[in-house]
């Protein structure tokens, strides 16, 4: 069980079983996409089958959408939503002013537009996921088919006159075949190394044609929860401009340790 886990996982764990606590009975919750996601949705689906918790999500994707009702999670639209009192997600990077890049499981739009109609954003990552400038991860970019190859020569010519250390672009694939998001679209991924203004990345990237959303989100988060392959986890509200520290004691369970999907 735990003992089997990595110290990402284990730190992973923490993180969604500490974010866990923020849902509340009658809720509507952004459920976002990813290892550290899935590892929320079990946690949150124990607490609907042993607690009684009863909440509404909105999953980001459609693997997260399998998960969520697989383990009981009542699942609706966003439109059926219409506006969400939380979302907790994870996310690829982050910074000090808790800018994220997201997008390396290639659910970026939905994610951007389910968390941007929150009320409130959490982010569950490892520690490893801080940075002091984002770029080292891969900036995904959804792009449309139509002309993608077009919009990639646009972005990197684009590029040249940004604050970033490295230009180049690649098509993201399935195997042998390009990456389909779930609205029928290709990501870019831009291995820029350093990205010295994120917000005039994202609004020059989202000014071009064929370019359907970024993964920078800017301004959008409102706390990041740390966790450590300890049990030890943090609490960054950059609202509140506080940081809690926890631990959490490990627990062995079959129904969430078993057949979870990364």
């Amino acid at each position: 069980m735990t003992g089997d886990l990595s110290p990402i996982d284990k730190a992973k764990f923490v993180a969604a079983k500490r974010a866990a606590d923020f849902v509340e009975d009658g809720m509507r919750v952004g459920l976002g996409t990813g290892s550290t996601a899935a590892w929320l949705v079990r946690c949150l689906g124990e607490m609907v089958r042993d607690e009684g918790l009863k909440f509404r999500g909105v999953p980001t994707s459609t693997r997260t959408a399998e998960l969520a009702r697989d383990v009981g999670i009542q699942v609706v639209s966003l439109d059926e939503a219409k506006w969400l009192d939380l979302t907790i997600d994870g996310a690829d990077e982050f910074d000090s002013d808790l800018n994220l890049i997201k997008g390396g499981g290639g659910a970026l739009l939905q994610e951007k537009i389910v968390a941007t109609a929150s009320d409130q954003m959490i982010v569950i990552a490892d520690v490893g996921k801080e940075v002091e400038s984002l770029g080292t991860f891969p900036l995904p970019v959804e792009v449309i088919p139509f002309g993608w190859q077009t919009t990639q020569a646009l972005i990197e010519e684009t590029l040249i006159s940004m604050d970033v250390l490295g230009r180049n672009s690649t098509m993201r694939m399935n195997g042998e075949v390009p990456f389909i998001t779930d609205e029928g679209n290709h990501i870019l991924d831009l291995h820029l190394g350093r990205i010295g203004n994120p917000r005039q990345m994202a609004m020059v990237l989202n000014q071009m044609p064929g370019v359907v959303e970024n993964g920078l989100f800017i301004d959008i988060c409102d706390m990041v929860i740390l966790g450590y392959g300890d049990g030890r986890v943090e609490l960054r509200d950059i609202n509140e401009g506080t940081v809690e520290h926890d631990k959490l004691d490990f627990v062995e369970s079959d129904n969430l340790f078993t057949d979870l999907a990364d």
